[in-house]
């Protein structure tokens, strides 16, 4: 739970409102999950994952719009098979990937030639800029490199090499806390969430995220707004990374946080 220092900031009495007529969108790490120094054990905090089944049976939609491959997001959340997200939909890789609970197919494009050649070639060439002990993670469509727990300084100076690398693999780069990723251009979680919007016909939407890979989203739903829609956007809070604070109607102490405002909110509307 948050800290004594940090109360949980009220639910919006929009909230609370016709909860059928709302899309809540998720980021996962950072927001569902702390960020750890292996993202492999990153699992969802269990007070999110149950306040987020409880909103599943009130709310029009839960989606999860995370950076992570979806079948790494069910098996760190649990979330597949949950009384309540029985229409869940997972959009994985920045919403490239995209999974239904309803009929549990992984809708997955192929993975890009650009990605097949940096995965071959990505360990020599961090031996070669001398960072040939950090940690690749491999995602199929994309692949990042993470320095949590190695060297906090690191990520700063491979990110103009690797930005170049990008550039003639044809490939764009995704920073975030203490990673940079190597994806191909074909989506963002904008994207993905103003896809899920138009599906779903639903045009009040609620987006919690952590991180500047989040940055599309909060703009989707900023231009949602102005075209006549209403939306919530609530930033999970962290001291490495404040770019969507300011952009932000309600600020989380991070996952704990966002574990007990998700709480908060299933408990106001007694789902």
């Amino acid at each position: 739970m948050p800290a004594a220092d940090h109360p949980t900031p009220d639910v919006p009495a929009s909230l609370l409102v016709d909860p059928r007529q709302i899309l809540l969108g998720l980021d996962f790490d950072g927001t569902l999950s702390h960020v750890v120094d292996d993202p492999t054990r990153a699992f969802a905090h269990p007070d999110a994952v149950t306040a987020v089944a409880r909103l599943g049976h009130v709310l029009g939609q839960v989606a999860i719009v995370t950076g992570r491959p979806v079948e790494q997001a069910l098996t760190l959340s649990g979330f597949r098979g949950l009384a309540g997200l029985e229409r869940l939909v997972i959009c994985g890789q920045y919403g490239a990937e995209r999974w239904d609970a309803e009929v549990d197919v992984l809708e997955r494009p192929d993975r890009p030639d650009s990605v097949e050649r940096l995965a071959s070639m990505l360990p020599q060439w961090l031996a070669d800029h001398r960072a040939g002990h950090v940690r690749i993670e491999d995602k199929g469509l994309a692949v990042a490199i993470h320095t949590r727990g190695i060297d906090a300084d690191l990520i700063h100076e491979l990110e103009g090499p690797l930005r170049a690398l990008a550039a003639d693999l044809d490939l764009e780069v995704e920073p975030g806390r203490q990673v940079l990723e190597l994806r191909g251009h074909a989506t963002d979680k904008g994207v993905a969430l103003r896809d899920l919007v138009e599906t779903t016909g639903l045009r009040r939407v609620v987006y919690v995220g952590d991180d500047l890979g989040d940055l599309p989203a909060f703009e989707a739903v900023e231009h949602l707004r102005r075209s006549g829609g209403d939306g919530v956007l609530v930033a999970s809070a962290s001291g490495e990374q404040d770019a969507l604070v300011s952009r932000s109607d309600v600020v989380l102490p991070g996952p704990d946080g966002v574990a007990a405002w998700l709480t908060a909110w299933a408990d106001a509307l007694d789902a």
